[in-house]
């Protein structure tokens, strides 16, 4: 999955996300989402992934059940694993902006599957 300089990537952040980070991060992964506003509210996992591969997203989430599910299914979509554990929003925020340019560099590794930022 090879993506132009000019593209950045686009995030679908998990329900146990802030909806804020959408706004926040709207300058670094414009076109991004959070599953309330992509009317995946209280989706299974399941449907969240679906809607990621189709859409082309990469999913961000605390959860360890995407793990699991790309260990089952593989790529894509790839997915953002925040290993904070109990943090503030403005913390993943730092977190994601702080890693911008790797997030990147795993979109464009065809082999990578996951990311875990802490």
């Amino acid at each position: 999955m090879c993506r132009l300089p000019e593209q950045p990537p686009k995030l679908l952040f998990d329900e146990n996300l802030a909806t804020r980070l959408v706004d926040a991060l709207g300058r670094e992964f414009p076109g991004s989402l959070h599953v309330c506003n992509a009317g995946l509210r209280a989706a299974a996992d399941r449907a969240i992934w679906e809607h990621a591969r189709r859409h082309g997203f990469l999913l961000v989430t605390k959860d360890e059940d995407f793990y699991r599910l790309g260990v089952l299914e593989g790529p894509p979509p790839k997915v953002i694993w925040i290993r904070l554990g109990n943090c503030s929003t403005d913390a993943i925020l730092r977190l994601l902006r702080e890693r911008e340019a790797e997030i990147g560099r795993f979109l464009d590794d065809e082999t990578a599957a996951f990311l875990a930022l802490a």
